[in-house]
């Protein structure tokens, strides 16, 4: 779907010989298209965010998932360790090590990606309507 940001009228025509109610509408039109497409941007802009924000929290729900098991293997480690002196139990620690590993692993993998969708603020969208904002106004004083 796009959008008609210019007049169809040729270039060569000044803006003098128009009258109001077309400058109006043209300016109504542009501004019209120009607030369109800032939404536009910002939901684009917020559904990126969004994703990252639903990854990060799923990376981080697995990191639970997994530290729970860890504690139960812990558990188990210690069950172990107190009805034999050897082999059992230290098999058993081992597991445990390596999945409190896999568990910090992805806790800092989650927090990187939810860091990356803070501020959930469209900055960019934001950025963007400061520029359209600044350069009506410089317009409007000519």
């Amino acid at each position: 779907m796009a959008t008609k940001l210019v007049d169809e009228r040729p270039a060569t025509e000044p803006l003098k010989d128009r009258s109001t109610a077309e400058l109006l509408k043209r300016l109504s039109d542009q501004v019209r298209n120009l607030v369109q497409q800032e939404i536009r941007l910002a939901k684009a802009e917020l559904t990126e965010k969004g994703k990252r924000a639903g990854k990060g929290a799923g990376m981080l729900g697995a990191a639970a998932l997994v530290g729970l098991y860890a504690v139960g293997v812990l558990l188990a480690t210690i069950i172990l360790a107190l009805a034999t002196v050897m082999p059992a139990w230290l098999s058993a620690l081992i597991v445990t090590v390596v999945l409190l590993v896999v568990a910090g692993v992805l806790a800092l993998m989650g927090r990187a990606q939810t860091r990356k969708a803070t501020p959930a603020a469209p900055a960019r969208t934001m950025e963007s309507v400061k520029k359209d904002v600044q350069v009506v106004r410089e317009h409007a004083h000519r």
